[in-house]
């Protein structure tokens, strides 16, 4: 499978999955795996994993053809997509994502940036002192980049932009009209690993950050690309000051999320939504359209569209004001 950004090292048969698992598997030992998706994108000759209850629902309708997943949750699955049992189903797709993307675990810096000024994009950039330019990156006309701004290996960068000074952007996806302020980092691998004995196994991110259209970025930000999935913004969203946008993370349409936001992996937030300064909103949560999360709360599930809610945990804003008179 063609990735825009990280070297193809596949297909992949069974018989090398069971030998890099240590495993059996009773599946024809020369079938062949193309590429590694979540559940939701995952196609036929895929394969995919499920490693939690909370997706069993996103699991009946998968297309994929292979999945990772533990006996407990194996029939959660259609019978279109043949389970392949392991004990820790996350170590054994970081595992199999790592052997056909080896390139998408470490995150040195790169080492094969030249100075605008000594590529074609001067002519079309409106630039600032020490601006650095990596391979593999394309950026659209009348865009201006500041002062002491690496852009690195990987980026697209559309038409109308402006990226402020000392930022660093990779592997990412930007479309037009958008404002990237001072000092953010977009695109680094985000904070995924597994804790075994004297060190961390690092897992592989193969997805990228999109910021769609006339979004806004402040200062210190930090947008980690996602690991099976990609970390995307919505059209005509604001993100104030050293907000942190986790790997996975999806962000609907006209959000705005005002200073020292932090938002863990894999959370789904809607549209219309508006969320305070200091907010925490917890991993793998849905947060409807149009709502309200007041400043220095704490998120830790679902939140329903149309609601305004306080407080750590955050409840609605009625109940929180009654109990705290």
């Amino acid at each position: 499978m063609s990735h825009p950004f990280f070297t193809y090292h596949g297909p992949i048969t069974i018989d090398k999955i069971s030998e890099l698992l240590n495993i059996k598997i009773n599946i024809t030992s020369n079938s062949e795996i193309a590429y590694i998706k979540d559940l939701g994108s995952a196609d036929k000759n895929s394969l995919t994993f499920l490693h939690s209850k909370k997706y069993n629902e996103i699991a009946k309708s998968t297309k994929a053809s292979y999945c990772l997943t533990t006996d407990l949750l194996k029939d959660f699955l259609p019978k279109t997509c043949k389970p392949i049992i392991v004990e820790n189903v996350l170590m054994a797709t970081s595992i199999i994502t790592s052997k056909l993307y080896p390139n998408s675990i470490e995150d040195e810096f790169d080492s094969k940036v030249n100075n605008i000024e000594k590529i074609n994009f001067k002519n079309k950039v409106n630039y600032g002192k020490n601006v650095l330019i990596g391979e593999n990156v394309n950026i659209g006309s009348n865009c201006l980049i500041g002062h002491n701004t690496t852009i690195e290996k990987n980026v697209k960068i559309g038409n109308n932009c402006k990226i402020g000074s000392n930022t660093i952007i990779r592997n990412s996806i930007i479309k037009d009209n958008v404002s990237i302020l001072d000092n953010c980092v977009i695109g680094k691998k985000g904070f995924g690993f597994f804790p075994i004995k004297s060190k961390n196994l690092r897992y592989p991110h193969i997805g990228v950050v999109i910021i769609n259209e006339n979004c806004e970025i402040g200062c210190g930000a930090t947008i980690d690309r996602g690991s099976m999935s990609n970390t995307e913004i919505g059209k005509n969203t604001f993100l104030d000051n050293q907000v942190h946008i986790a790997h996975n993370v999806k962000i609907g349409e006209n959000t705005i999320i005002a200073g020292q936001v932090g938002i863990a992996g894999s959370s789904i937030i809607g549209s219309q939504v508006r969320i305070g300064g200091q907010a925490g909103i917890s991993g793998h949560l849905k947060i409807g359209d149009n709502v309200d999360i007041a400043g220095g709360s704490g998120v830790i599930k679902d939140i329903p569209k149309n609601t305004k809610v306080m407080g750590y945990p955050a409840k609605n804003i009625r109940e929180f004001l009654r109990e705290n008179k």
